[in-house]
């Protein structure tokens, strides 16, 4: 099963699809609504089990499950939406729902230029904060984050940047490590050149 799984080839396939699909009928507007529905779905899949095994039981017929995703999304979602998933239950792939949503969002932004940036401080940080942290993001990456924050009280101060796959630690504990690493090897250096003087002066 991939209900939780890692964004995979086929998923990106059928999220390049749907995107292209979205963004020919309604560009970005309807692009941002779609993603919106995928999300909202994978949510549902995550808090309600039953939900989930509807969706990924290969015991229920592939008729029957096209009935109740019309019943249940008709009026809860776009057509466009209602008939990718009645696709991927006819193809079987509707397991695949929650790499397809993640592999659609990361298309998303960057059709859009946007960039995921995940922060963490120490402490909560209010508004004027977090646009001092996006504008220079934006400025440093030349693209437009999009800012999720977690606060980790285990901080003492700073923050941590999750960049794509990339991670930057910019906290205080970073800093008096690299300190500390400095401070050893600097020290260890003195000490060799004082022993070296100490020989050259007593040789």
């Amino acid at each position: 099963m991939m209900m939780d799984g890692q964004i995979d080839a086929l998923a990106r396939v059928y999220a390049q699809s749907l995107l292209n699909l979205a963004d020919e009928a309604g560009g970005r507007d309807l692009v941002t609504d779609i993603g919106e529905e995928l999300a909202d779905i994978v949510n549902l899949t995550r808090e309600d089990a039953k939900f989930k095994e509807f969706l990924s039981s290969i015991i229920l017929p592939v008729k029957a499950r096209a009935a109740s995703l019309r019943r249940i999304f008709e009026s809860r979602a776009s057509d466009l939406t209602l008939r990718f998933l009645l696709v991927l239950n006819r193809k079987g792939r509707l397991n695949h729902l929650p790499s397809i949503e993640r592999a659609y969002r990361q298309l998303r932004e960057e059709l859009f230029g946007y960039i995921a940036v995940g922060v963490t401080t120490s402490t909560s940080l209010d508004a004027e904060q977090v646009a001092q942290i996006t504008n220079r993001l934006r400025n440093a990456l030349g693209k437009e984050p999009v800012i999720s924050i977690a606060v980790d009280p285990e901080l003492i101060g700073g923050m941590t940047l999750q960049i794509g796959d990339k991670f930057i630690d910019a906290s205080v504990q970073a800093r008096l490590r690299r300190l500390a690493d400095r401070l050893k090897t600097t020290g260890a250096q003195t000490i060799r050149d004082r022993a070296d003087d100490l020989i050259e002066s007593t040789g």
